[in-house]
C-alpha cells in the first residue's frame, strides 16, 4: 500500500529514469495512445523492458511482461504513466500485471483519460499489490504536456517551422537551399517525430518537395501529408501526387470541377471538402479540430509566409522553430520573404536557441 508520500531509492529513479528515456523514444510514433515506457525489475536486476508500440499498440506494460522469460512474481514495474484498467482495443494491462504476480507497482503519473485516472490506483491496492507514484513526476509531467494538450482540447499539438535567409527571405528564384546540413537533419527528425505534415498547394507547386523523412533507416516514420488547396491546383506531375495513397495524403479543398475530383480520388488521396473565411483562405480552426478526429496529434506546419503568418497571427502554433542562415541572398530576382515574421515576435514570447553544436545557422524555438 502507498503512503501519503513514497520514499524512493536511488534505483527506483534509475529504473524510472529508464522507462521514461524509453517513452521518449517512440514520443510522435504511437498514434492516439500516449508513448509509455515500462521497466521490469526482480532481485535488483532488469529482467525486461517494453514500450508502446507503433501506431499505438500493444501497450508498454504488455510488451515488457511478454519480452521476459522469467517469472515474474515478487518482481516490481515502473511505468512512466499510470497503467490502463479498462477494456479498449486490448485488455487492462492492470489485469495482466495481477495475473502475473507483480509485487509492486510504480507509476511517475496518474493518467488524465478519465477511464483510466485513479482507478488503476485503488483496483491493483485492492489486490494486495504495492502502488507507489510521484516517482519524477516533474519530469514525466514536461514530457505528456503534448498529450495532456491533446485530451483537454481535443486539438493536435502543433509546431511550425520556417526557414530564412540572413536578410529574411524564404524562397528565390536562384536558390532553394537556405538552411546547411545540420538544421535539414534537424528539420527531417521533426518530421520523424510528427504524425503529420501540413503545406500549402503553392509551396508545393513551387518547391515539389517530397515532405518525407530522410534520415537513414527513419524513412518509414515519414507523416502523413496535409495539403491546403482550395481549387485542387496541386500539380499532377509532382512528388506528392505521383507517390500518394490512401494513408499517406488528404488534401483540403472548397471547390473543384468533377473531373479534378475524380482524378484526385482515382489516385487515392483523401479529399476533404472545407469552407473558406472571406471566400479566400481556409478556417484553420475547423481544418486543425477535423484533423483530431481522423486521428492526428502532432502537427507540423512548413508554410510560407501567409500560411505561416496565419497561424501566428491567430496563435494556433504551440511552438515555431525558426531556422536562420548567414546567407544573404539578392532581391533584384523573384523571391518571397518572411514578412509575417512581426506575429511571431508580438505573439510568442518564449524563445530559446537550439543548439546544434556543428551548424553554422541560428535556430530559435518560440512557445506561447
Amino acid at each position: 500500500m502507498s503512503t501519503k508520500k513514497d520514499n524512493f531509492s536511488k534505483k527506483d529513479k534509475k529504473y524510472m529514469e529508464l522507462a521514461l528515456s524509453l517513452a521518449r523514444s517512440r514520443h510522435g510514433l504511437t498514434g492516439v495512445n500516449p508513448s509509455v515506457g515500462c521497466v521490469i525489475v526482480k532481485e535488483d536486476e532488469i529482467i525486461s523492458i517494453g514500450q508502446t508500440g507503433y501506431g499505438g499498440t500493444p501497450h508498454a506494460e504488455y510488451n515488457a511482461i511478454n519480452n521476459s522469460n522469467t517469472n515474474l512474481e515478487g518482481s516490481k514495474i515502473y511505468v512512466t504513466l499510470e497503467p490502463c484498467s479498462h477494456y479498449g482495443k486490448t485488455p487492462p494491462c492492470t489485469n495482466l500485471i495481477i495475473k502475473k504476480k507483480i509485487n509492486e507497482v510504480f507509476y511517475s503519473i496518474e493518467d488524465i483519460d478519465k477511464k483510466v485516472k485513479g482507478k488503476s490506483f485503488k483496483i491493483l491496492r485492492s489486490k494486495n499489490i504495492v502502488v507507489k507514484k510521484g516517482l519524477l513526476k516533474n519530469e514525466t509531467n514536461d514530457f505528456y504536456s503534448t498529450y495532456f494538450f491533446n485530451r483537454i482540447n481535443k486539438l493536435p499539438f502543433i509546431t511550425g517551422k520556417i526557414a530564412t535567409t540572413k536578410n529574411n527571405l524564404i524562397h528565390t528564384k536562384d536558390s532553394k537551399k537556405i538552411t546547411d546540413i545540420h538544421s535539414d537533419k534537424l528539420n527531417h527528425y521533426l518530421r520523424y517525430k510528427n504524425d503529420s505534415l501540413m503545406v500549402s498547394y503553392k509551396t508545393l507547386n513551387i518547391d515539389n518537395p517530397k515532405l518525407n523523412c530522410r534520415l537513414k533507416g527513419f524513412n518509414k516514420f515519414s507523416p502523413r501529408r496535409i495539403i491546403l488547396d482550395s481549387d485542387l491546383n496541386t500539380k499532377i506531375n509532382s512528388y506528392i501526387f505521383k507517390t500518394a495513397n490512401k494513408n499517406n495524403t488528404i488534401i483540403f479543398y472548397n471547390s473543384a470541377n468533377k473531373k479534378k475530383i475524380t482524378l484526385f480520388k482515382k489516385k487515392g488521396i483523401q479529399l476533404i471538402k472545407s469552407n473558406l473565411i472571406k471566400n479566400k483562405y481556409f478556417d484553420l480552426n475547423l481544418i486543425i479540430k477535423k484533423l483530431y478526429k481522423i486521428g492526428c496529434r502532432n502537427l507540423l506546419v512548413e508554410g510560407g509566409d501567409i500560411l505561416s503568418g496565419s497561424f501566428l497571427e491567430d496563435k494556433i502554433f504551440n511552438q515555431f522553430y525558426l531556422f536562420k542562415s548567414k546567407k544573404i541572398l539578392n532581391k533584384s530576382t523573384s523571391y518571397t520573404g518572411f514578412n509575417n515574421i512581426r506575429f511571431l515576435i508580438q505573439n510568442y514570447k518564449t524563445k530559446s536557441k537550439i543548439n546544434t553544436k556543428l551548424g553554422k545557422d541560428t535556430i530559435t524555438l518560440y512557445k506561447r
